[in-house]
């Protein structure tokens, strides 16, 4: 399984069982959630984990754990498939631990993946579908490329996607 290479200070590493504990926090965490229906209990994040663990099976790629170059669980971060437009796209998601917010990480981690996709995969465009008052998510994809493609549903089901094209040498 290939995963997104390091970065100057991240590096990423398949989801498994053993990280039931990390995610059930980061999932069942209500700063990490507030634009989720709720936070996930320990059951829905092992069934994230299984999720993810289904995705590389299938697609080569999915959600992956990131940490510090040292070690340190950040989140997660990575690429799955969503229904956008009525069509399938390739979507760029992350979640990144309360206490280490607003230190880049999502967007250094963001920015790996979109890479990993340009090299490894045949997608011609990485999307993020973003709560439309989630403007941290928004940032994040802004500063990685992404620019606003459309809007999608209405009240509380509305949802911005922003994208970019893979540019390919």
């Amino acid at each position: 399984m290939r995963v997104p290479g390091a970065t100057e200070r991240l590096r990423f590493r398949e989801m498994g069982e053993g990280d039931l504990d990390a995610m059930a926090g980061l999932l069942g965490d209500a700063r990490v959630m507030t634009y989720y229906p709720a936070p996930k209990t320990r059951e829905g994040a092992a069934a994230w984990i299984a999720w993810n663990r289904r995705n590389y099976d299938t697609h080569g790629f999915g959600l992956w754990i990131v940490e510090t170059r040292e070690g340190e669980f950040v989140g997660d971060c990575g690429l799955t498939v969503q229904e956008v437009a009525g069509s399938p796209a390739v979507e760029v998601g992350y979640h990144v631990r309360p206490a280490l917010q607003g230190r880049g990480y999502a967007t250094e981690a963001a920015a790996a993946c979109l890479e990993f996709a340009k090299d490894h995969m045949s997608a011609d465009r990485v999307v993020a579908i973003i709560h439309p008052q989630n403007r941290a998510s928004e940032r994040v994809a802004e500063k990685i490329g992404m620019t606003r493609l459309t809007d999608e549903g209405s009240g509380d089901a509305r949802r911005i996607v922003l994208g970019v094209t893979l540019h390919r040498p």
